[in-house]
């Protein structure tokens, strides 16, 4: 019983199928970075500068320093670090 049409045993020799699945593996993952790239790009360009955190250890920095500088009060910083936590 003759499977291929040649006697070389199709595409790729023996090995078509093997091929085949690496080139499909292959294919998907260069669409897959395509897609990172793409949502990378909107991200960056969404957000060109860095995104402000809202955590309590960055308000409680930044604090400390405008207390240091001289802006608030130790009324102020005192108030502002029990609403900080």
């Amino acid at each position: 019983m003759m499977m291929w049409p040649n006697m070389m045993g199709g595409f790729f020799g023996s090995w078509g199928f093997i091929w085949m699945i690496f080139i499909f593996i292959f294919i998907v993952a260069i669409i897959i970075g395509i897609v990172l790239l793409i949502v990378w790009l909107v991200k960056r360009a969404s957000y060109p500068g860095e995104i402000p955190t809202t955590k309590t250890g960055n308000a409680m920095e930044i604090l400390k320093e405008r207390y240091a500088r001289g802006e608030i009060t130790k009324k102020e910083f005192e108030k502002m670090k029990k609403d900080i936590s």
